[in-house]
């Protein structure tokens, strides 16, 4: 079990409107297929805020998922660094960023960047960037290319 993490009332006030959006996103969500709605919303170095939901397609995997949505949205305003996300679904459990959008997360946040899961049943998950995705495959990896 991880420890609750105190935030102070900037920070709440933050997580609220990431949540609201994220919210409105998945109530968007095309997923006629699972039925399994997904809401994220980033925050931007310059205080907006991005939010996507997932959309399927018949034919898996030419779905999108709600983060690429959220970032999608964010680079299509000019913005490129994110500092904080939240990712809410309907499940019995946090929903974690999938592998492929762990990476989409990581090329605009830091590793200390913290990432919020949600249900839509209240239980929370805070984890950072770094803990999401160890290891992860960034632009230093490119400087001798």
């Amino acid at each position: 079990m991880v420890a609750p993490t105190l935030i102070n009332q900037s920070e709440m006030e933050s997580l609220m409107s990431l949540l609201d959006a994220a919210k409105r996103a998945r109530e968007n969500a095309h997923a006629p297929y699972s039925n399994f709605k997904v809401g994220a919303a980033v925050k931007t170095a310059s205080g907006e805020i991005f939010a996507g939901c997932n959309v399927e397609n018949v034919a898996y995997p030419e779905g999108t998922c709600a983060e690429a949505g959220a970032i999608a949205a964010m680079v299509m305003a000019g913005q490129r660094e994110i500092t904080e996300a939240l990712v809410i679904a309907d499940a019995p459990l946090p929903v974690t960023p999938c592998g492929g959008c762990r990476q989409k997360l990581r090329e605009f946040c830091g590793p200390e960047t913290r990432v919020t899961m949600l249900t839509t049943g209240g239980a929370e998950q805070v984890m950072t960037m770094a803990e999401l995705l160890p290891g992860a495959f960034t632009n230093a990896h490119l400087e001798n290319t």
